[in-house]
């Protein structure tokens, strides 16, 4: 059985009484729920709890740990940071979802700075060649446009 930790900063539920609505356990809770209905065998842990929840404990029993992050990346301690990247290094699996393409933990495994360039919605979607050396972007310019957001 595969062993799943969902780790939330827990703010949006805290502070946004449609959100807590929406989410009486919390968007961790939600997403718990749903993975368990697979039958995986899943844990919570938030950013108030002790080492965030996040404990050597917890971290050597996660095959894979699902991080949702958005309004409290900088109150992540780095030390955690630090064990959870030992962790990843070392096989367990990290699923990033929403804002966590800024959390520390995805910018310290990235090596960059993890930032987004924000566009309205009527706006095309424009992809960014950020490397282009690399093969894959053999013969793309500075960047494409998508005519349609998948």
């Amino acid at each position: 059985m595969t062993n799943v930790t969902v780790w939330n900063e827990n703010r949006h539920e805290q502070k946004n009484p449609v959100v807590s609505e929406i989410y009486p356990k919390g968007i961790h809770g939600a997403i718990a729920e749903f993975l368990q209905e697979d039958n995986y065998e899943v844990r919570t842990a938030t950013l108030d709890e002790p080492e965030h929840g996040l404990t050597d404990e917890v971290l050597e029993n996660t095959d894979v740990l699902v991080w949702w992050g958005h309004l409290a990346h900088h109150e992540v301690d780095d030390s955690i940071v630090e064990k959870v990247q030992q962790r990843v290094l070392d096989g367990m699996g990290l699923v990033v979802l929403h804002s966590g393409h800024f959390s520390k933990i995805f910018k310290k495994l990235m090596g960059t700075s993890c930032d987004l360039k924000w566009r309205e919605a009527d706006d095309k979607e424009r992809l960014w060649v950020v490397d282009p050396s690399h093969p894959i972007a053999d013969g793309v310019g500075e960047y494409i446009e998508l005519e349609k957001e998948e």
